[in-house]
């Protein structure tokens, strides 16, 4: 131990450990530059604070729009918007709103079932073949009469909706691939909208809106007043399964191409705003089908200029026409 009370002296240091430890006393030798440098500027402390990014500009809209990046997302809002406006009349009419909300938690369950089944044992379903299956099989459930099982219809619907949602979150739990694609099928985006779910969505509408017109005093007749329907022999049981079938293609369709979220808002929505204006039937369907197709159109610009979730922003949208639909009605009305 060294005098000044240290572990070693010097010579007992460089004994153990040799002569080439480094010398902590000076400074380390600095190299002479081969060539004079210009002195670097200092850098301010506000280059390394996050510049806001530049909001999106209709001219990047337009250059989009000319490559086709965002026409078939706009398409398949608008005319998804429409067939769903158009079904919700009789939906909202019916006053079975949650009905449309277990059917389409319901087809988003089969969109992950049919993922996860791809991914676990390699099965090729598509996915919109999945939310077909499980849209229309909660259709069967929903027929199900509740009253030998002195439950009220609701009952019912609330078990659909709350199993639906919650196996599609346990099943999406699983999924370790496409996660991203899976969410955004249950919770909404029309980011994902490709050629092909487009032309699916454009089909299926243009059916729909076809047996609509077919059968449309037939679906009026027998929810007003289904006893009388059943006095003059209109099948009223199969005249509740053929809507409710309608119901749960077009949501399987759509909920594939735009997500859950913006097709139980289309809906629901537009026909409530058209119910509170129109007075006749007919004039609901026209306002509801242009209520839908605003919100899906509107609500994907929505998101595009402030950089919003897609779904949810057609879901504002549609909000949105609701409530000025509603204090306008107020005021017809006084």
């Amino acid at each position: 131990m060294s005098a000044d009370g240290g572990l070693f002296s010097e010579g007992e240091f460089e004994e153990a450990f040799g002569d080439d430890h480094p010398d902590t006393s000076a400074p380390p030798p600095v190299a002479a530059p081969s060539a004079p440098q210009a002195a670097t500027p200092r850098a301010s402390p506000i280059a390394f604070v996050a510049q806001p990014e530049k909001a999106p500009t209709w001219a990047e809209f337009s250059e989009g729009w000319a490559l086709g990046l965002y026409r078939d997302p706009v398409f398949v809002g608008v005319f998804s918007g429409l067939v769903l406006g158009l079904l919700g009349v009789y939906v909202v009419l019916r006053r079975a709103v949650f009905v449309t909300a277990a059917v389409t938690q319901a087809a988003g369950l089969g969109v992950a079932l049919a993922f996860l089944l791809g991914i676990q044992l390699e099965l090729d379903i598509p996915p919109v073949v999945g939310a077909l299956v499980t849209s229309l099989l909660a259709t069967v459930v929903l027929g199900v009469r509740t009253d030998r099982l002195r439950l009220p219809r609701e009952t019912l619907v609330g078990l659909t909706y709350l199993a639906a949602s919650a196996l599609a979150v346990l099943v999406g739990d699983r999924i370790t691939q496409d996660s991203h694609d899976v969410s955004a099928i249950l919770f909404g985006t029309a980011v994902l909208v490709r050629p092909g779910d487009l032309t699916l969505v454009a089909t299926v509408g243009s059916l729909v809106v076809l047996l609509l017109l077919v059968m449309h005093r037939g679906f009026l007749f027998a929810g007003f007043d289904p006893e009388s329907a059943r006095v003059h022999r209109l099948p009223v049981s199969l005249l509740d399964l053929a809507l409710w079938v309608l119901i749960a293609v077009q949501a399987s369709v759509s909920t594939r191409a735009i997500g859950a979220l913006p097709v139980f808002a289309f809906a629901v929505l537009p026909a409530m705003a058209a119910l509170a204006l129109a007075q006749r039937v007919r004039l609901a369907l026209a306002l509801a089908a242009v209520f839908g197709a605003t919100a899906g159109g509107l609500g994907y610009l929505f998101a595009f200029f402030l950089e919003f979730p897609v779904g949810a922003s057609q879901a504002v949208v549609a909000t949105l026409l609701l409530l000025i639909a509603l204090p306008v009605a107020r005021v017809r009305g006084r």
